[in-house]
Parts: structure tokens; sequence; C-alpha cells
């Protein structure tokens, strides 16, 4: 009776998943599915679509790379020290999260725009954040840059705290230890965060239409060409772009899953 039970509520779970799932799976399909070849090999042959698609791959994929520079060193602070107000950061650091991203494209704006202090700075050396591509990567920073503190915070709280503490005791610096035992015993943690980071960047779309509607990246681009043109033209470039998204989000994972069965 007791087996019998069990077997139930796995069929439950089971089901109660699937529908999950299907929920997920469904648009998806229904959105590939209403797209020929043709129109697929239209959208890919458009030059406003494949510069679009590259800007924002190496957009987010310099916003990853620059935010992790001070993110991975923050995430080990809050894995290893005890300070004041350190659930108040780790909440800070959440509310990218949980603020309307056209909200979070307006707060940018009081920061980085042309009357401001970085903005004066950035215009001193050549750049200008509003309408280019330095506004596009702080915009992707701002609602990514959590899943990869978070990510690698989780990482560096799972490493043995005697390790460090034993190379410590044999004479080596902090900056050593950082490097040669929290970091390579954490990294998987990092470079989910890390691919995590740049997958969301590259969909972000509510900021970066604020910050900078051009150069488009391809989020605004199916955005306007959607209200332009209707749902015909705008389901292409979505495929495509989505199937982009896919094979460097594939690729990543397989790489990351053959050096963590190489080094187990």
């Amino acid at each position: 009776m007791r087996i019998f039970r069990g077997e139930m509520t796995h069929l439950v779970f089971a089901a109660l998943g699937g529908l999950v799932l299907l929920f997920i799976i469904a648009p998806l399909a229904g959105m590939f599915l209403s797209v020929t070849p043709g129109d697929l090999s239209e959208s890919a042959s458009d030059p406003e679509v494949s510069r679009s698609v590259r800007v924002t791959l190496f957009t987010s994929m310099g916003a990853t790379l620059i935010m992790a520079l001070g993110s991975v060193p923050l995430a080990w602070l809050l894995a290893r020290k005890d300070f004041p107000l350190k659930q108040l950061i780790n909440g800070i650091i959440d509310l990218p999260i949980v603020i309307p991203h056209s909200a979070a494209g307006i707060a940018l704006l009081g920061v980085i725009a042309r009357g401001t202090p970085m903005g004066r700075l950035a215009e001193k050396a050549g750049f200008e954040f509003v309408g280019g591509y330095a506004g596009i990567m702080a915009a992707m920073a701002f609602v990514s840059v959590p899943f990869l503190v978070n990510s690698a915070r989780d990482g560096f709280a799972a490493v043995p705290r005697q390790l460090e503490k034993a190379a410590l005791n044999l004479g080596a610096s902090p900056v050593r230890v950082f490097f040669t035992i929290s970091v390579p015993l954490a990294w998987r943690s990092i470079l989910s965060g890390l691919i995590l980071m740049w997958a969301r960047g590259m969909s972000e779309f509510g900021a970066v239409l604020v910050v900078a509607y051009h150069p488009m990246i391809t989020p605004v681009l199916i955005y306007e060409r959607f209200g332009a043109f209707g749902l015909k033209y705008a389901r292409p470039v979505s495929v495509l772009f989505v199937t982009i998204c896919l094979l460097f989000f594939i690729t990543l994972r397989v790489i990351a899953g053959r050096r963590r069965d190489a080094q187990s």
C-alpha cells in the first residue's frame, strides 16, 4: 500500500512537472514551426539583422567580462566575511531582478546621461553612454549582474574553509589563496554565473531601449519590426536569434561539462 502511494505521488508530481515543461516548450515550438526555412534564410541574410546579432553578442559578452572583475571578488567577500550591513548588501545585489527594467533604464540615465559627472567623464574619454555601445553594456550589466554574483557566492561558500586556512598557515598570501584555491574550486559556479549573466544580458530589452535605442540590439529590432510590420516579420528574426542564443548556450554548457569530467 505504501509503495502504491509512493508511485501515485511520483505520477502526480510528474504530471504537474510535465505541465510546467509544456508551458515552456509549447510557445517556442509553435514559433519555430510557424517559420519556413526561406523566412530564416531571408532574415539571416538581412544586414540589419546580422548587425544587431553581432552587437547583442559582443556587448553582452563585454559587459559580463568587465563586471566579472569586481563581481567575483565581491562574491568571495560575501561568502567568506561577516561585516556590518552584509544582508543589506545581499538585498541590494538582488534589486535589479525585481525592478522593472524600463525603470532600471530610467535610473541609469540619471547616472550616465550627458549632463551627469559620469557622462562628462565619458565625453572627455571620447565616447558616450547614451546612444552608444557603452550604454548598452551598462544596461545589460545592471539587470544581469545579480546572476553572476549570486552564483559565484554560492560556489565560494561551498569551498572548505580548512583548505584556505591551511594555505594561509603555510605562508601563502590571501591573493595567492584566492587565485590558487578559492577560484579553482568554485570555478563551476563562477562559470555558470558568467553564462547566465551573458545570456540574461543578450535577452535584455527594457533598460537598453531607454538608454540606447541605437545601435540596435536584436531584442529591440524584434520589437521594432513587430510594431512596424507585425508578427510575420518579427517572428523569423525571433527564431533566428533564439537559435543562435541556444547554440552558444549549449556549446558553453558542453565545454564546461567536458572540463568537469576531465577533472573528476
